[in-house]
C-alpha cells in the first residue's frame, strides 16, 4: 500500500477564525486526509505574541513569530492576519515558493488582487479566497464554477453582518442608530472601532470581489461607489416600514448601458429600501445573503452566517481541501476568470428608484408643483403619501411627503432632488434613499 503524502500547512494569524481553523486541522486530521488524499500537517502558526491568551487550546510548540521561515517550508499557506502588510508580502513569498494560498483578506484582494493573481498564475499554484465574502456561505465558487456557463446580469448582497444587525435592530425594536450600534458591540458583532463596517468599506471590498467574479473583469475599491449607514435614522426606518419596505445595506453589481450606449458595470454599496416580500428583506440579525440574477438560471439566493470563527473556518477549510487535492492530483491551480475588460460605470449611470422624504408647507398647490418638477426631469412618481403635522407651540401645520419613484437614471433622480430643494414650499428634504426590487 502506497504511503499517504504529507502536506505542510502554515497558518498566518490565530484570531477568532484562525484558532478555529487550527482546531479543525488537528481534530479532523483523519477525515481531511480521506477527502484530500494527503495528510494535512499544521507545521506552525505565525502570531505577533506567542503567549497571548486564546479561546482555543492549541499546542504551544506550534506558535512562532517567524512567519517568513514558516512560509518558506510550506506546501499550503493560510493567511488570516488581515490588513495589507505584512500579509501581502507573505502571500507573494508563498506563491513564489510554489505554495498554494488560502486567504480571507478582502481588503487586500480588493486593493491589490491582480498582483496576487498574476503571481499565482506564474507559479501555477492555487489562490483561493472563499472566506473573503459572506463567511460560511459558499458563494464565490458557485459564481466562478457553477454559473460559468451562464451570464450573470446582477448581484445584490447583504455581505456585512454588523450593519445588517444594526438595521434589523432599528427595524424590529425602533432603536436609534447609536443604541443599535452599542448593542452590536456588546454582543461582539461590531468592533470597538466599527468604521469599516458602518461606513460601508468592508462591504465595498466584498462588492469588488463579487463584481470581478461575476463579470470576469478586475475591479478595485476605487471602482465602488460607497455609502454607509450612519445617516439612516429611526424615522427613516419607521417611514420605510410604514410604506412596506425594509432598509438594508446592499452591495450591488450589475451590467448596464449608459446614456451614450456604452456597456459597463455599476458597482456600489449604499442603504437601500427593499419591499418586505423580497427574499433579501427577510435576512435578519448578523446573517448574510447574496441574490443573483442570471440569464438562464434566473434568480438564485445564497444565505447563511456571514461571520464568526467556526462558520468562516468552514469556508477556509473548503478552500484548503480543494487546493490540497490539486497538489495531490497535479495540474495548474485555479485563481480567477478575468477574461473581459468591461469598464466600471459611475453611480450616475445606474438605474434605480428613489424614496424621498420631504417636509413641506401645508398649502394648496404644493403637490402639483412637486409632481410637475418631477415630470420636467423625466422622473415618474409611483407612490406619494402625505401626513399632516401640527406644531404644538406655534399651531402651524406642515405636511410630510413620502415619495417613491419609478426607475430612472441616477443622474436624473439626483437632479430632481436638487431641483426640489429649491422650491419655496420645501422646508427640508428629510431623507433620500435608493429603492430596489420594485
Amino acid at each position: 500500500m502506497t504511503e499517504m503524502r504529507t502536506l505542510k500547512v502554515a497558518l498566518l494569524g490565530c484570531g477568532n477564525v484562525g484558532a478555529q481553523v487550527a482546531r479543525i486541522l488537528i481534530e479532523d486530521a483523519d477525515a481531511l486526509a480521506a477527502r484530500t488524499g494527503a495528510r494535512l500537517q499544521l507545521s506552525g502558526i505565525a502570531v505577533r505574541n506567542v503567549n497571548a491568551p486564546r479561546d482555543v487550546d492549541l499546542p504551544q510548540e506550534l506558535f512562532t513569530t517567524d512567519a517568513e521561515t514558516l512560509v518558506k517550508d510550506a506546501d499550503l499557506v493560510i493567511e488570516l492576519m488581515g490588513g495589507i502588510e505584512p500579509a501581502r508580502t507573505l502571500i507573494l513569498a508563498a506563491l513564489r515558493n510554489g505554495a498554494c494560498v488560502v486567504t480571507g483578506n478582502k481588503a487586500l484582494l480588493a486593493q491589490d488582487g491582480p498582483t496576487l493573481y498574476e503571481e499565482a498564475d506564474k507559479a501555477g499554484v492555487q489562490l483561493s479566497y472563499e472566506a473573503a465574502v459572506a463567511g460560511a456561505i459558499p458563494i464565490l465558487r458557485p459564481i466562478r464554477d457553477s454559473l460559468s456557463g451562464d451570464r450573470i446580469t446582477r448581484v445584490l448582497g447583504i455581505v456585512n453582518g454588523t450593519t445588517n444587525f444594526i438595521l434589523d435592530q432599528m427595524d424590529t425594536t425602533g432603536a436609534q442608530f447609536a443604541d443599535a450600534l452599542a448593542e452590536a458591540q456588546r454582543l461582539g458583532y461590531a468592533e470597538a472601532d466599527p468604521t469599516a463596517d458602518i461606513e460601508g468599506h468592508d462591504a465595498a471590498a466584498k462588492a469588488a470581489i463579487l463584481a470581478a467574479l461575476s463579470f470576469h473583469t478586475r475591479f478595485s475599491m476605487d471602482d465602488v461607489h460607497c455609502e454607509g449607514i450612519t445617516s439612516v435614522s429611526a424615522s427613516d426606518i419607521a417611514a420605510a416600514k410604514d410604506a412596506g419596505f425594509v432598509i438594508k445595506l446592499l452591495a450591488i453589481a450589475e451590467k448596464l448601458t449608459d446614456a451614450d450606449g456604452k456597456e459597463g458595470v455599476s458597482v456600489r454599496v449604499h442603504p437601500t429600501l427593499l419591499p418586505r416580500e423580497h427574499p433579501l428583506a427577510a435576512v435578519r440579525g448578523a446573517f448574510n445573503a447574496v441574490f443573483i440574477e442570471a440569464e438562464n438560471a434566473g434568480e438564485l439566493m445564497f444565505y447563511g452566517q456571514g461571520a464568526g470563527g467556526t462558520p468562516t473556518a468552514s469556508a477556509v477549510l473548503g478552500d484548503l481541501v480543494s487546493a490540497a487535492r490539486r497538489l495531490v492530483l497535479g495540474g495548474p491551480g485555479r485563481t480567477e476568470t478575468t477574461t473581459g475588460h468591461v469598464p466600471a460605470l459611475p453611480i450616475d449611470a445606474a438605474t434605480t428608484s428613489y424614496y424621498i422624504g420631504l417636509d413641506v408647507a401645508d398649502q394648496p398647490g404644493v403637490l402639483a408643483r412637486i409632481a410637475q418638477l418631477f415630470a420636467e426631469h423625466g422622473v415618474s412618481i409611483e407612490i406619494m403619501r402625505q401626513t399632516i403635522h401640527r406644531d404644538a407651540e406655534s399651531n402651524a401645520e406642515s405636511a410630510e411627503l413620502r415619495i417613491v419613484t419609478h426607475r430612472a437614471s441616477e443622474a436624473a433622480l439626483a437632479a430632481t432632488v436638487e431641483a426640489v430643494k429649491g422650491l419655496d414650499v420645501i422646508n427640508s428634504v428629510t431623507s433620500v434613499l435608493r429603492v430596489e426590487g420594485v
